[in-house]
């Protein structure tokens, strides 16, 4: 066992976790970074389509190559990144830190940003358990990391933005989505995802989702019912789908165990996800010294992740003295008017009321 001091540990090393690290190394700061996982970059390299945004935004470049790009500069700034590294706990400020499941580490470092991200919610319904029954993120993995079908005929149960894109991939890697379901009477996700699966020939059906799937060794049929405005099933609109693969996209709650662990204050946001740690305009939680940053801090797209990773990082560096503070007050401006924008449109509004009213909670405790 040995016990050190970094200045700044980072866990997790996906979209905000890799920017933070980069904006604290970019000013003097050292940062160690941990993942638990085989490779860095987290969600980004599931992400084969094209973001959305501005240049700032990397508009027009697919999560694969930002992912890259991001790796890219944390080599070229040496920052220290420690896969397969599991964060277990925190106590009294030290990390303790598992290496490939049996080498035991502690740190204590001087400033801790948690960028663990966001676990996918369940859904259970009468043969939820069947083989053949899985996640939208497991199916992105199967398809867009493993290149692996994940069967022959899909129906994709949720229409937010992680449905809509994956059921696309799920089209563009050869299987055949018979039906996107979404039990709010309307499409959750952006309305170019939805028309370009339509255009391949998907159905989306709202108020409308699974009452039970049944097979022998694995899925082979489910029923579809409507529901009303109150999630009720609609007696005698029972209807059955022929299919081998049911993937469920009911959204994402943050992982924030580990705040937990240290101590944090939580609030429950549901337009952010559920319950998640209180945290200040500078990304900083109740516990000082602690930052998060990306979906921990609510459930937003990876572009936000990436501008919240910065702000984390730079307001750690600035607290350890490495930035003056007119150069950290016009950067943190450039970052807030940057998530502004991200905030803008239609389907963002409720979770940029929701970051405000978190912002508000933090500064009121």
């Amino acid at each position: 066992m040995s016990r050190c001091r970094p200045e700044i540990l980072v866990v997790g090393s996906g979209p905000a976790g890799l920017s933070a690290a980069l904006e604290a190394a970019g000013f003097g700061a050292s940062v160690i970074v941990v993942d638990e996982n085989d490779t860095a970059g987290g969600q980004l390299f599931k992400q084969i389509h094209k973001f959305f945004g501005s240049a700032r935004h990397k508009a027009g470049m697919r999560g694969i190559d930002i992912g890259r790009a991001l790796l890219r500069e944390v080599e070229r700034l040496d920052i220290e990144l420690h896969l397969r590294t599991t964060a277990v706990g925190v106590f009294d400020g030290e990390v303790a830190l598992v290496r490939d499941e049996e080498e035991l580490e502690v740190l204590r470092p001087a400033r801790i940003i948690l960028a663990t991200g966001a676990m996918e919610n369940p859904l259970s319904f009468p043969g939820w358990t069947l083989p053949g029954v899985i996640t939208a993120g497991a199916a992105q993995t199967f398809i867009n990391i493993h290149r692996v079908s994940v069967g022959e005929r899909v129906l994709m149960v949720g229409s937010g933005n992680v449905g809509l894109i994956v059921a696309y991939q799920m089209m563009q890697a050869g299987c055949e989505v018979a039906a996107v379901v979404e039990a709010r009477p309307e499409i959750g996700g952006w309305g170019v995802h939805a028309s370009k699966i339509r255009r391949m020939g998907c159905q989306i059906y709202t108020s409308c989702t699974v009452k039970q799937a049944c097979g022998q060794d694995r899925v082979s049929r489910v029923t579809l019912q409507d529901v009303d405005g109150s999630f009720r099933f609609v007696p005698g609109t029972e209807r059955e789908l022929d299919v081998d693969t049911v993937c469920i996209a009911a959204g994402l709650s943050p992982r924030a165990e580990l705040a937990r662990m240290i101590g944090c204050s939580f609030l429950h946001v549901p337009d952010l996800g559920g319950f998640m740690p209180l945290h200040g305009a500078n990304m900083e939680t109740s516990h000082g010294g602690v930052y998060i940053a990306g979906d921990i801090a609510g459930v937003e797209e990876a572009s936000s992740a990436m501008e919240e990773g910065r702000l984390a990082g730079l307001s750690a560096a600035a607290s350890l003295g490495y930035v003056c503070q007119p150069v950290a007050e016009r950067r943190k401006r450039e970052i807030a008017e940057s998530l502004a924008a991200l905030r803008m449109g239609p389907l963002a509004q409720d979770r940029a009321v929701a970051k405000r009213k978190v912002v508000g909670a933090y500064e009121q405790r």
